[in-house]
């Protein structure tokens, strides 16, 4: 059994019968694969519950009305089983013989049939009397697309006032790209927590040392960079600039060390 052949006479018999639908054809796929499975012994036993999960039908009697339909139809004999401890058998028909025989009776291939049609149709909307509408290859029109667009490009580029507005809208819009990209690195300069690496260079850049740096970032990492403990930190470059003032302050209120307000030549061997 050539199975290439079988299907393609299924298909060919398909776009005759305008009888079928979707479920037909899946049921018949969903035969044709247990006919396989079973190296196209005729005939075959099937259950139900596999075919109709094959070809997705959920419906019990779309299931048997569409296999009866394939029976009366000439695609498969089926013969049904009333007893549910064994199979229903399905023969599955030779569809090439078949539609030798319809062709030879007929005198008519399906596949000419469908080409003669598909002319005729173009030929009668060339006249405006086609029912249907032209087959027009896509490629024909993805062409004349392409070649209208080129003869507009080839005529804008011999204008001088579209070179300079193309030229105008270029430079706005590296401009603009521009100051989307300082944006977008301000904005991540001034997200809260910041990176440790722009702490420092900030710090650095006001002439501060590392170590107040660390401070400065050690200080509100630990408390969830909130102000006063409370509130939420908004700028934490203001935060570092009113840290290095307070720092400032605090060194110059800073307490000097008392020294003792003794003589040089103390005579510590004195009682006190």
């Amino acid at each position: 059994m050539n199975y290439i052949k079988q299907l393609t006479g299924f298909f060919d018999r398909v776009v005759l019968d305008q009888n079928l639908n979707p479920t037909h054809v899946s049921l018949y796929i969903a035969l044709f694969q247990y006919w396989n499975l079973n190296r196209f012994q005729n005939p075959i036993s099937i259950t139900r519950d596999d075919i109709m999960s094959i070809s997705k039908i959920c419906s019990k009697s779309t299931y048997h009305k569409c296999m009866r339909d394939l029976h009366n139809k000439g695609y498969v004999i089926y013969s049904p089983s009333f007893n549910p401890f064994r199979g229903s058998l399905v023969e599955m028909l030779d569809l090439v013989l078949a539609l030798k025989i319809i062709e030879k009776k007929n005198g008519t291939n399906p596949k000419n049939k469908l080409v003669n049609g598909q002319a005729l149709d173009k030929q009668k909307t060339s006249t405006g009397q086609a029912l249907g509408q032209a087959l027009v290859s896509s490629i024909n029109i993805i062409n004349n697309a392409n070649n209208a667009n080129i003869s507009n490009f080839g005529k804008n580029e011999k204008t001088p006032k579209n070179n300079l507005s193309k030229i105008a809208t270029a430079k706005n819009l590296e401009a603009s790209q521009k100051k989307l990209r300082e944006k977008k690195g301000t904005e991540i300069q001034n997200t809260i927590p910041p990176e440790w690496q722009n702490v420092l260079d900030f710090f650095i850049e006001k002439n501060a040392t590392e170590t107040d740096a660390q401070k400065f970032f050690n200080h509100f990492e630990s408390n969830g960079w909130l102000v006063g403990g409370k509130s939420k930190m908004k700028d934490w470059k203001a935060a570092s600039r009113n840290w290095l003032l307070n720092a400032v302050k605090f060194q110059q209120n800073q307490p000097q060390p008392n020294h003792l307000h003794t003589q040089n030549l103390k005579n510590y061997a004195e009682p006190l």
